[in-house]
């Protein structure tokens, strides 16, 4: 692992939000206390079903699921939250070795998977992957798109127009700049 700089790092992690969903009550509690280190706000529940209740009212930046739970799996839960929204970050946090499993999750789309136990190299290495996903999760949702007129239609758009949209390219630029 690269030297990393945690202050940078936990700058960058505490503008999002997670939930973990992971079925053992103290699995569950020592990854919640984990994050909550470093993500402004944590959501933690023990199956698929409210999981998916709460990540419909919450919409996490990233979400860490186990794949095997009673009632609704990870992989199940995961499936349903990329219908939901394609590009949402998923992280499989898990103990199992099952490589069908493992697959299904591929084949679903997780953006990670972690085997468990988890020790401190893997969780910064894991954030250090969490936060380049976001950057270019980010970048590719800020793009803007230019129409180009030709030169006598562009004369007869409204001046009025012409500089709101100077106006507002200005504040996307210093937005943009303010994030990066």
């Amino acid at each position: 692992m690269q030297n990393v700089d945690l202050v940078q790092l936990t700058t960058q992690t505490k503008k999002l939000t997670a939930m973990i969903v992971e079925d053992e009550k103290v699995a569950n509690e020592l990854l919640s206390s984990t994050f909550k280190n470093f993500f402004s706000d944590v959501g933690s529940c023990f199956n698929g079903k409210d999981a998916l209740e709460m990540y419909n009212k919450t919409k996490p930046d990233v979400v860490f699921v186990d794949i095997i739970m009673a009632g609704m799996d990870g992989i199940e839960l995961s499936r349903q939250i990329r219908a939901i929204n394609p590009t949402q970050i998923i992280i499989v946090i898990s103990a199992s070795n099952d490589i069908e499993k493992i697959s299904e999750s591929i084949e679903v789309g997780v953006n990670s998977f972690i085997q468990k136990p988890i020790d401190t190299k893997k969780i910064i290495e894991l954030l250090v992957s969490v936060t380049a996903m976001i950057t270019k999760k980010k970048k590719v949702e800020t793009k803007t798109f230019s129409i180009s007129l030709p030169l006598d239609l562009y004369e007869t758009v409204n001046e009025g127009a012409k500089a709101e949209s100077i106006s507002k390219n200005a504040i996307i630029i210093r937005a943009l700049r303010d994030f990066f």
